[in-house]
């Protein structure tokens, strides 16, 4: 299976509202629930109507479009990178999903996964 490292800093944040957010930026994925509206963005992007912020994570996506009745592709590489004590922020979208780690993290997210047998591209 391939993993794309993506080349940008991304930051997790608690917004107001999503006026300020540029929706056709590369990387913008925003959640809202009753409680909350979040978004994950590249650090360079994020809104000045941030409630709250952290900064300094890294990500990489699962290359292809997945399929819905592909199981637990999430969970080999989640559960993979908590043996290593790797946090993860992971976001599902409709093709694929995507893992964050935290920046001091990342070189050795990548080190586990290549050693599993995974191909970084």
């Amino acid at each position: 299976m391939e993993i794309k490292i993506i080349e940008h800093d991304f930051s997790v944040c608690k917004v107001a509202d999503y006026s300020f957010v540029d929706l056709e930026k590369e990387y913008c994925f925003i959640g809202k629930t009753d409680e909350e509206s979040s978004l994950v963005c590249i650090t360079k992007a994020v809104p000045p109507n941030t409630i709250e912020r952290d900064d300094g994570w890294k990500a990489f996506r699962i290359q292809g479009v997945l399929d819905f009745s592909l199981i637990g592709v999430l969970s080999q590489i989640s559960t993979l990178l908590a043996e290593n004590k790797i946090g993860i922020f992971a976001i599902s979208t409709f093709n694929t999903d995507y893992i964050l780690t935290k920046q001091d993290n990342y070189d050795k997210a990548i080190d586990v996964l290549i050693k599993a047998g995974y191909c970084m591209v």
